[in-house]
């Protein structure tokens, strides 16, 4: 299974920004077998770094950080991942900004989910529990019922197709709070994950399922939590808005590989 490495941009960098960061990053990384290498920047950089990727034959992926679930239709503002077809290979859904900040359900989450799939796009499905949940005993319930509910509009071949991410909310570096979790901690709830998966879609399949780990992953923790067992990745990011810091999670990555 592949190692992914994940920058996600969040509302950062301007068009041109953007292309300076990726031409700096091209000029850093070195291919790696095995290893997939995905940024997501604000959707109107999206074309213009696919051309700039395409023009450098660079094997890193595109990936949306948001879309709207209808393929068409009048909706004034927002963008369809039909229309991100030929210009992303991945997109985040159900990120807990998306959830908290924009109010989006477990419904809309599987709208999302189904309308990526059907347009040939991997999602990159995240769960996670915020700091209050967790301190009530309520982390199993959250997983459980945030992955199937995210899960629940594909069939099973379909959701070998997709990506988890788990992002507690209480880690990410942006929380008001946050603090990094532990690899104990992450394993855990990797552990209940896959137990889940199990439990619906069987061991067979569960295999095939990446799992990444996002939440203040830096260059100084994304070794040990890239050796944590079931986890297949890391989604990063305010450390991915730096290429030197993004790039060496990248080596990172290529290290604990070997």
């Amino acid at each position: 299974m592949k190692t992914y490495v994940m920058g996600n941009w969040k509302m950062n960098l301007t068009v041109g920004d953007s292309s300076i960061y990726l031409q700096r990053l091209l000029k850093k990384i070195k291919p790696s077998r095995g290893l997939e290498i995905i940024i997501a920047p604000s959707a109107i950089s999206l074309p213009s770094l696919s051309l700039q990727l395409e023009r450098n034959k660079s094997k890193i992926k595109l990936a949306a950080q948001n879309f709207y679930q209808k393929d068409f239709g009048a909706y004034t503002g927002e963008i369809s991942i039909a229309q991100l077809r030929g210009v992303v290979s991945y997109a985040l859904i159900g990120h807990s900004e998306r959830r908290f900040i924009f109010g989006e359900t477990n419904k809309d989450i599987s709208q999302k989910v189904a309308a990526a799939i059907r347009s040939g796009i991997t999602p990159v499905l995240c769960i996670g529990e915020t700091e209050n949940q967790r301190n009530f005993g309520e982390t199993v319930d959250v997983l459980r019922d945030e992955l199937l509910g995210g899960l629940s509009e594909i069939d099973t071949e379909d959701v070998k197709k997709c990506l988890i991410a788990y992002e507690p909310v209480w880690a990410i570096s942006t929380s008001k709070q946050a603090r990094p979790a532990t690899p104990d901690e992450i394993a855990a709830s990797i552990r209940l994950i896959k137990e889940q998966l199990v439990d619906i879609y069987g061991q067979e399949t569960t295999e095939e399922i990446p799992l990444l780990y996002g939440g203040s992953v830096n260059p100084n923790n994304a070794g040990a939590y890239l050796t944590i067992p079931g986890i297949n990745g890391v989604l990063v990011g305010e450390s991915s808005l730096i290429s030197d810091n993004f790039n060496e999670i990248i080596e990172t990555a290529k290290r604990v590989r070997e």
